[in-house]
């Protein structure tokens, strides 16, 4: 039987290899971090689970965990609260989505130093939020004008920044021309030929895409590093310039497709995608209450990648700031269950996945709540070991 380093080895075999150690340093960093970097180990142990709760199929983002939900603007141009990765999405259990996330609380609590009671505690509180508002068959969203606590300061917090101040922020003015800063950390320069490729293919796309405003040139262009689990993929970020208004800037990114990591366990029959970029693209569209802004696909050397503009907007809530917190605590997870439900309201009933009627029928009888999160409690025991095993192995002997 292959070892927890062994399976990790092999799945991130496929990626970027300068990448995927910068992905192994910032697994290393904590249980969660761990937990954030190995999705596929996940889902191929919950496929040979036991006794898992049955549930309804649904679509699910797939990596559903606390740093996975977060603010944007939307194409209505408000600023949202909601789930934002959708990388790993697909038809699957419902249940399998609510051990990813209950299991991810576990970890963090753990990570953070968090009493275990206190844990259990909020894990519960989700659950039972979670569970109300699927029983409603009613989905909400969130925005500055429907948040309450924390969540509406932070939305309120993040509504004040504005694209000049993410501009100044990636970029560097001391050159005569505006350039990204390459800090070697998050932005890494392009080898020359890829770099005008990549711009040629981005202000060729500008002249004859329909979904966006041809008003822009891409001026500059790097690799960009971003998330935990999608290290070692391939991801670009440009710098646009304003063709008529030379001082108005914009930065998008590509990310490259990647085949879901549930895929390989989950025996649920999948619609026919022209691309994982359709997929992820279109289960953002369908998941979130409204799409983010300027939200596209595009085919770049074979690669299938998602584009979108990069948000000033873009943050996620820090869950060590609200540790010492309860109230907090308690008002994020409240929120994020309530997000969790309504996004699988928001897709039912669209190419296989349960209809209303089914969830709300589900909700409404709570056998299944004991042994998910028996599941989830013990499985989060299991991260932080294979965590552990992990850094181990990451770690140099000492001479």
């Amino acid at each position: 039987m292959d070892t927890i380093v062994d399976r990790i080895t092999k799945f991130n075999a496929p990626l970027l290899p300068d990448m995927v150690q910068l992905k192994y340093k910032a697994m290393k960093e904590n249980a969660f971090r761990f937990f954030r970097g190995t999705c596929h180990l996940f889902y191929e142990d919950i496929s040979q689970a036991k006794a898992f709760p049955a549930s309804p199929i649904v679509w699910i983002c797939g990596d559903l965990h606390l740093e996975n939900f977060g603010s944007y603007k939307g194409s209505n141009r408000l600023v949202y609260f909601d789930l934002n990765d959708f990388d790993e999405s697909m038809l699957a259990p419902l249940n399998w989505e609510l051990a990813r996330v209950l299991t991810s609380i576990y970890v963090a609590f753990n990570t953070l130093k968090l009493k275990a009671e206190l844990a259990d505690d909020m894990v519960l509180l989700f659950l039972n939020k979670y569970t109300e508002t699927l029983k409603t068959g009613k989905a909400y969203y969130i925005d500055p004008r429907t948040a309450k606590g924390i969540i509406r300061l932070f939305l309120n917090n993040v509504k004040k920044r504005t694209q000049k101040d993410l501009i100044k922020k990636v970029t560097d003015s001391s050159k005569k021309k505006l350039k990204i800063k390459i800090d070697n950390v998050l932005h890494f320069e392009l080898k020359p030929k890829l770099k005008k490729a990549l711009l040629l293919h981005i202000n060729t796309w500008l002249k004859n895409t329909k979904t966006w405003s041809n008003d822009f040139t891409a001026k500059d262009a790097a690799f960009r590093v971003a998330g935990t689990g999608s290290i070692g993929l391939k991801r670009y970020m440009f710098l646009l310039q304003g063709i008529k208004d030379k001082d108005s800037f914009l930065l998008i990114e590509l990310k490259q497709e990647t085949v879901s990591s549930l895929s390989q366990y989950n025996k649920t029959p999948q619609p026919q995608w022209v691309s994982d970029a359709q997929r992820m693209a279109t289960n953002k569209y369908r998941m979130q209450n409204i799409p983010p802004a300027l939200l596209s696909t595009t085919v770049f050397k074979k690669d299938g990648y998602v584009l979108q503009e990069m948000q000033p907007f873009a943050d996620k809530i820090k869950f060590e700031t609200l540790a010492d917190n309860l109230g907090d605590l308690k008002n994020v997870l409240t929120d994020m269950a309530i997000l969790t439900a309504s996004a699988q309201l928001r897709s039912s009933g669209i190419q296989g996945s349960a209809i209303n009627d089914e969830l709300t029928g589900f909700a409404n009888h709570n056998d299944w709540h004991k042994p998910l999160l028996a599941y989830s409690k013990n499985y989060a025991k299991k991260v932080i070991t294979d965590y552990k095993l992990f850094r181990k192995s990451q770690t140099p002997a000492r001479q």
